[in-house]
């Protein structure tokens, strides 16, 4: 999430940069597998703790409220370490044992305010992101007041979670941005120490709170600390030495690119707004309503600076000076300025920083969702990360995550139109906007394919867009299920890439019906067999898959001997599947499903299956020796060949078996 007012970038084809947007925004968006009807998200009664509910082939397994000191305070992001679940909030973390799902257990809940409190984990370490400006190095929640403090803590945290009831703050380090989101970069080569990719988004903290720190375009000034990203090496044994090694400028040469502006529906909301007085800051070519919340310390400076008792004193000249210092005030907090320093025919800038990298060391590439753009990273040398594609689209907004499918042929890139806290799912609001987009990937280029967005809309007073979410490991398939805040969760099939479709959700209905209420689903990743929810508000949720006719039993078996050490889902891992007859069996189910054999002949598969697993012995082997065999033969005749010769693998994997 970020701040809603602030810039987001939309793009088309610029010199390096190949466009999908426009021309293709009505193509591709794929059928639908079919909800229950009507569909049972519409019309639920909001609430808190109370909220209507709706579920299709998921199953709730638990829900659990935050501790009372995180209660009211954002829930973030989430890693996953053994049998804990780590949540991020803004007040700090919590730990919750998870080994049993219907009733998580609260291991500990570390008090430590700041934005926006991202997780990941490595052994016996945890990493926190700090970005605020009153996040305090001692983690007091009294913030920070001054303007340059020594007691101020933007960048990372590290501790210490051997004792994972008892951490330790064994090292900080400090960044001139902050880290909004972080990535944890094992690299396979190097046992000693671990990479963590910094993408901080807000604005440059003073140099005299922080040597070197300076904001500006790099031919300016070489030493910006705009336009880049910070690499900290993370001694394992040591991680108090860790330190800032290389801020590579992944945004080199790219430049702004167009704005779609806003929907029909937000058009007439702000005018609306306006008539009340609210109170609006252009920024890149796009209008963005202030929230109370902001205005109201900066109308009080305005009318202390002439003597005045504060914000409840002030006049109408009062909000006049506010709204004519406000665009200079902006471009102090988050940089901008005119096409190319004062040239107005030169290019305004690219994008100064990324939302968040995923990096899947499987196959050696990281995907940057960054602001306007998507960017394809290579990380084969993960100090010195480099930029090898770039994508743009005039329908994102706000580029802000990256998933590859398993085996690195795709990549989906997700769009945070609005900022997450503004209702983009509406029933006027356009399918391709704050969706995702899907590609293929050859050769270090990214094709467009498809777009696919949450398909049922939902109230003005619901925060919905398209968030964070991992991919579940179903041998043969690619299934992506993902945060949509007060959208709730959708799980999207997209293994057709150019046909996306939905075959599972939950929903909750909307915090407060007459208001935008603070809620929703923040992240949702698989871990271990189970789907484990970070819910804004309520807590953290458990579900886990059912059978239904988009998804097997054995399937979900299959996807359950897939067990992690541990999971930061924008460190993705590659999921190997061990030998087993429930792989066997999802396959052949895949097969029914694509009518990739006949049903006589699946039959006869599935009863080889069966008399193999109850065989034992050189008896068992012959027998799945020969059944993998006439599945070769079946392969040339299939209309699905490629998965008949997956089942004859597992099937040979299964003789293989000692």
């Amino acid at each position: 999430m970020h701040l809603v007012f602030r810039s987001v970038g939309v793009a088309t084809a610029l010199a390096l940069v190949a466009s999908v947007g426009g021309a293709q925004q009505a193509l591709n968006r794929g059928p639908v597998a079919p909800p229950p009807k009507p569909d049972p998200r519409i019309g639920l009664k909001a609430g808190l703790m109370d909220a209507g509910e709706a579920i299709w082939n998921l199953k709730v397994v638990s829900k659990t409220p935050p501790p009372e000191r995180f209660l009211g305070s954002t829930n973030s992001d989430l890693a996953f370490t053994g049998k804990y679940a780590i949540q991020g909030n803004y007040n700090g973390w919590q730990v919750w044992d998870i080994s049993n799902p219907a009733a998580p257990q609260l291991a500990t809940a570390y008090y430590c305010p700041a934005s926006q409190s991202d997780v990941s984990v490595y052994k016996n370490l945890l990493f926190v992101s700090g970005e605020g400006v009153s996040g305090r190095l001692d983690c007091g929640g009294q913030g920070v007041s001054a303007a340059v403090s020594k007691d101020r803590l933007r960048g990372l945290r590290i501790f210490d979670i051997t004792d994972i009831k008892n951490p330790k703050n064994v090292g900080n380090v400090q960044t001139c941005r902050g880290s909004h989101t972080h990535t944890v970069l094992a690299d396979p080569k190097d046992k000693e120490n671990v990479y963590v990719y910094i993408s901080g988004s807000a604005g440059v903290r003073s140099e005299e709170e922080m040597p070197g720190c300076s904001r500006g375009l790099p031919s300016e000034n070489p030493n910006s600390a705009q336009f880049r990203i910070e690499v900290i090496k993370v001694p394992v044994a040591h991680p108090e030495q860790s330190a800032i090694v290389n801020s590579p400028r992944l945004f080199q040469d790219l430049v702004a690119p167009p704005r779609h502006g806003a929907s029909p529906e937000d058009i007439a909301e702000q005018e609306r707004a306006k008539a009340r007085g609210a109170f609006f800051v252009e920024m890149e070519g796009e209008t963005f309503m202030l929230p109370n919340r902001m205005i109201a310390p900066m109308l009080d400076s305005v009318v202390k600076a002439r003597g005045g008792a504060g914000a409840a004193a002030a006049t109408a000249a009062d909000s006049t000076a506010l709204r004519e210092a406000l665009p200079a005030m902006v471009a102090r907090m988050f940089g901008g300025g005119p096409p190319g320093r004062g040239n107005p025919n030169a290019p305004r800038p690219g994008p100064t920083s990324c939302h968040d990298i995923t990096v899947f060391p499987g196959i050696g590439l990281a995907g940057g969702a960054c602001e306007g753009y998507g960017l394809l990273i290579d990380i084969k040398d993960p100090a010195n990360p480099v930029r090898i594609g770039a994508v743009a689209d005039s329908n994102f907004s706000y580029w802000h995550s990256a998933t590859f499918s398993n085996d690195g042929s795709k990549v989906l890139f997700t769009d945070e139109w609005g900022g997450g806290g503004a209702p983009k799912c509406r029933a006027g609001d356009p399918k391709e906007w704050g969706a995702n987009a899907l590609f293929t990937l050859e050769n270090g280029k990214m094709t467009f394919k498809s777009y696919y967005k949450l398909p049922v809309a939902q109230t003005s007073e619901e925060n919905c867009v398209a968030h964070n979410g991992s991919l579940i490991p179903v041998p043969g398939r690619d299934l992506f299920i993902q945060s949509w805040y007060q959208g709730g969760i959708s799980l999207m099939d997209w293994t057709n890439i150019e046909q996306p479709m939905e075959i599972a959700f939950h929903d909750r209905g909307p915090v407060d019906s007459t208001r935008m209420g603070n809620g929703g689903s923040w992240s949702v990743y698989w871990y271990n067999g189970l789907i484990v929810n970070s819910e804004i508000s309520r807590g953290l949720d458990i579900f886990e898959l059912v059978p239904s006719e988009y998804i097997t039993q054995n399937e979900i078996d299959a996807a359950k001997t897939v067990t992690l050490d541990y999971l930061n889902t924008q460190g993705q891992p590659k999921f190997i599947w061990p030998a087993s007859f429930a792989k066997a069996r999802a396959f052949a189910d895949q097969l029914e499903r694509s009518n990739g054999l006949s049903g006589a002949r699946l039959g006869a598969v599935r009863s080889g299956l069966t008399s193999a697993e109850k065989a034992t012995g050189m008896r068992k082997s012959a027998a799945l020796t020969a059944l993998a065999k006439s599945l070769d033969g079946d392969a040339a005749g299939s209309s699905d060949a490629a998965k008949v010769k997956m089942l004859a693998g597992a099937v040979r994997e299964l003789a293989a078996m000692k």
